[in-house]
């Protein structure tokens, strides 16, 4: 590959970024880290405050890994409500729009659906700045809201967001799909024809690795001991429902061996506290999110790792839960249709179980089930995950592809 002048500049567009620990940030950093490292300026515009606790204060200022970094003030509010997150979208996004048409030596653009209006930035600055734009689709709305019901398909800000999403599927020079389902969401809205690539993002394997329970720091601070862990880890939104684990939970009380642990953050945490506390359950646990530097402990705490999808969000979101479970070698119970790109994987590579929602006695039957196999058993599914994320999932496999899409865009 030719040399890169270090003076292009790519702009990249996102609210979230590291250190916090919001998926969308970590992979926006692996991305912008290897465009540095290929002899790009590239500058991060991302809010000074924590999305899931906007207590939280980041350095506006900071360079990692190469990267300028330029958090940016009153753009980040935390997510009591619609209103509060619209505040903090749009002022973050008018910043942008201002410091993106000022800045120097400008090339391309990279800007993914974080906050999910952020396209309309990204096209701003390309209309006077005519450089390319690749657009990372990590969901799509307002498919989602409508499909949790917080919308009507014809309302007016369903129609104001589905003509911002043709409109950067329009002038897009490259657009990222995290799967197939999810492409042909895209492709319906606008076609994209060959500029639509399809990849799932990376786990994050420097920090990920299977930790024997026997040697896990992380079972005996939390009192694990001996007990078999089911656990959901990320994201807990009303996207991805967990009713029916929980539901299974509370019949599974009978076996002193099984514990549930959440761990994570998002809208649904908090109706997972109040059926704890309702139905006083006591094989049921939340913790908040673990640093990253911690989570190989975190994740290979777990015997097996439940992977929710709604069944309405097939090709809305994307469970990226799911590779750091593989990661670690441990098997996934996929809670949600077969007809998904989890699906896809269990039925292809046999890394797991799935239980449909609502169906709490099936639940109850293959939790039993899979907590009465031998470790070898449930070790030999984690294992062939391990072996899929280092043949074809990889970070270097991944992050190296979706860094060429933006470069060649």
């Amino acid at each position: 590959m030719s040399e890169i002048s270090p003076k292009k500049t790519i702009l990249v567009i996102s609210q979230v970024y590291v250190p916090d620990p919001t998926s969308v940030g970590q992979h926006m950093h692996d991305a912008a880290a290897e465009l540095a490292r290929r002899g790009y300026r590239v500058l991060v515009y991302a809010a000074s405050r924590g999305y899931d606790d906007p207590s939280r204060k980041y350095l506006s200022r900071e360079t990692l890994d190469g990267v300028t970094i330029r958090r940016l003030p009153f753009s980040s509010f935390g997510k009591k409500s619609i209103k509060v997150r619209l505040l903090g979208q749009s002022l973050f996004l008018l910043q942008v729009i201002i410091r993106g048409l000022f800045t120097r030596r400008l090339n391309r653009i990279l800007v993914s659906t974080s906050p999910p209006m952020a396209s309309t930035a990204a096209v701003f600055i390309q209309f006077f700045r005519r450089v390319p734009i690749t657009f990372w689709a990590m969901d799509i709305n307002p498919d989602q809201i409508v499909a949790m019901g917080q919308a009507s398909q014809g309302s007016l800000v369903v129609r104001v967001f589905d003509w911002i999403n043709r409109t950067i599927l329009k002038r897009a020079r490259g657009v990222v799909a995290l799967d197939r389902f999810m492409a042909a969401r895209l492709e319906a809205k606008h076609p994209v024809g060959d500029r639509m690539a399809i990849m799932p993002p990376w786990p994050h394997e420097s920090h990920l690795e299977p930790v024997n329970h026997a040697d896990n720091p992380f079972r005996k601070e939390h009192g694990l001991g001996d007990k078999f862990v089911i656990m959901y880890s990320g994201n807990i939104s009303p996207a991805h429902p967990v009713t029916t684990i929980l539901e299974a939970a509370k019949k599974l009380q009978d076996d002193p061996r099984i514990e549930f642990l959440f761990i994570g953050g998002g809208n649904g945490k908090k109706s997972i506290d109040e059926f704890i506390q309702r139905e006083q359950v006591g094989n049921v646990r939340t913790l908040p999110y673990q640093p990253l530097d911690q989570i190989k402990y975190s994740l290979s705490a777990a015997d097996v790792h439940v992977v929710a999808m709604g069944t309405e969000m097939v090709g809305i979101v994307h469970p990226c839960k799911v590779y750091g479970a593989m990661a670690v070698a441990r098997p996934i119970l996929l809670l949600g249709p077969m007809e998904s790109h989890v699906g896809e994987l269990l039925k292809s590579h046999d890394i797991g179980w799935q239980v449909d929602h609502g169906n709490v006695a099936e639940a109850e039957t293959c939790i039993r089930q899979i907590a009465s196999l031998s470790q070898a058993q449930r070790a030999e599914k984690g294992g062939r995950g391990k072996q899929l994320i280092e043949q074809e999932l990889s970070m270097k496999t991944l992050c190296g592809r979706f860094c060429d899409v933006v470069e060649w865009s």
